[in-house]
């Protein structure tokens, strides 16, 4: 299975009159996004599944990943939100969806989870070294079976100004 980690693009900045949930993608935020989904399907790239994070700023930025033709199918998961556990992911979300082995899977959430995330797939522990940008991707392949967690190949890591 292919994961693709996906930042939100950029969002409002946080104020007392802004919860952080509900923080929205700006007008640059969201020309930028719809510039890189829009260069991911000119690269033939098509996600069987997206997973967002509840929160306003991603659930907008994997909308544009739909309306570019992307995916077809969506759905909001609390793991991805800023407080998620890879560890609950994994036995709470994806071992129970038992995803074919070809599926490519689009995750779109926050930093630093995604990135801490990325790093405890790829070397069993988050080392602090990976940064994703907003509205940048990191792919990672992961085992048919067994765990996940300190098994995945990293094969894609892209900030947006490399898509635009």
């Amino acid at each position: 299975m292919e994961l693709y980690f996906i930042r939100h693009g950029i969002a409002e900045v946080a104020t007392d009159d802004i919860k952080d949930e509900e923080r929205r993608l700006t007008k640059q935020g969201r020309q930028k996004t719809e510039k890189v989904a829009q260069r991911l399907k000119k690269l033939g790239l098509h996600f069987d599944f997206v997973a967002t994070s509840p929160l306003v700023r991603a659930r907008q930025t994997a909308d544009i990943f739909m309306a570019a033709g992307l995916s077809s199918q969506i759905e909001e998961c609390t793991h991805l939100a800023p407080d998620g556990n890879i560890y609950n992911w994994v036995v709470n979300w994806l071992e129970p969806k038992s995803f074919a082995p070809e599926t490519k899977l689009a995750l779109v959430g926050h930093e630093p989870c995604l990135s801490r995330w990325a790093e405890i797939l790829v070397w069993g522990e988050a080392k602090e070294h990976l940064v994703l940008k907003k509205a940048g991707m990191i792919g990672i392949k992961v085992p048919e079976t067994g765990s996940p967690l300190g098994r995945g190949q990293m094969f894609w890591l892209t900030p947006p100004k490399y898509l635009l």
